[in-house]
């Protein structure tokens, strides 16, 4: 990372992000998990303050070209979310969809077998039992049955959070198909990188994090009703 310039370099960092009383504040603080290239981040705008951790130091820096305004972390984005889940108003985290996708159907039959990382289930459960502000955990369609039970199902895309996700319809396909003809045409998965074929819908995301401002929104407007019946 020493050839990055001094303001990407004041950007990109291994160290924990600004400690923050929790409380809902502006302006309003996003912490994005497992952030890759941030493909669920696109349409978030520039008026949030949005801490990214990425493990990859190549594409974390990818990452900061797109979205110089954040933070980017080099870290491990699963024990982040452990130590530092009370300093933010909304956590974004999508786990490492590899080992839960349907893929591993042809995978365990023609490269090797492998088991579903539990990394998934851990945040998830965690979350749901500790976390005070608003969250959602992304990952794909598992092929086996989920152990608990998703907020919703959208597209490609399993979602658990604290609050209700209304459906959206999502493209077909957008990920690329796996048959073989189409290789080398643009329309097979692996055409693309692998840092885009993990990007998830960036009309996905926006849809998410509106809501849950939404949600904060109305409960901020509770709050301040109590408050006022109080004086």
């Amino acid at each position: 990372m020493n050839d990055l310039n001094t303001s990407t370099e004041a950007r990109i960092t291994d160290k924990t992000a600004i400690g923050f009383i929790p409380c809902y504040t502006q302006p309003f603080r996003i912490l994005n998990l497992y952030a890759g290239i941030g493909g669920n981040r696109a349409k978030w705008g520039n008026e949030f303050q949005i801490t990214a951790v990425e493990f990859n130091a190549k594409i974390a820096e990818k990452y900061n070209k797109l979205y110089p305004n954040d933070t980017i972390i080099i870290a491990d984005a699963h024990q982040y979310l452990l130590d530092h889940y009370r300093e933010f108003d909304f956590i974004w985290t999508s786990p490492p969809c590899q080992t839960h996708s349907r893929a591993n159907y042809f995978i365990n039959y023609i490269t090797e077998s492998r088991y579903p990382k539990m990394e998934l289930w851990q945040e998830i459960v965690f979350l749901k039992t500790f976390c005070k502000t608003k969250f959602c955990v992304e990952n794909v369609v598992s092929y086996y049955e989920y152990f608990i039970k998703p907020t919703a199902e959208i597209g490609r895309h399993y979602l658990w959070a604290n609050f209700s996700i209304p459906k959206i319809e999502l493209p077909k396909g957008e990920v690329g198909t796996m048959m073989k003809q189409y290789v080398g045409t643009g329309k097979h998965a692996h055409d693309k990188a692998l840092e885009d074929r993990n990007c998830v819908n960036a009309d996905l995301g926006l849809h998410i994090l509106n809501r849950a401002l939404e949600i904060n929104k109305q409960n901020n407007a509770i709050q301040t009703g109590l408050f006022a019946d109080g004086f």
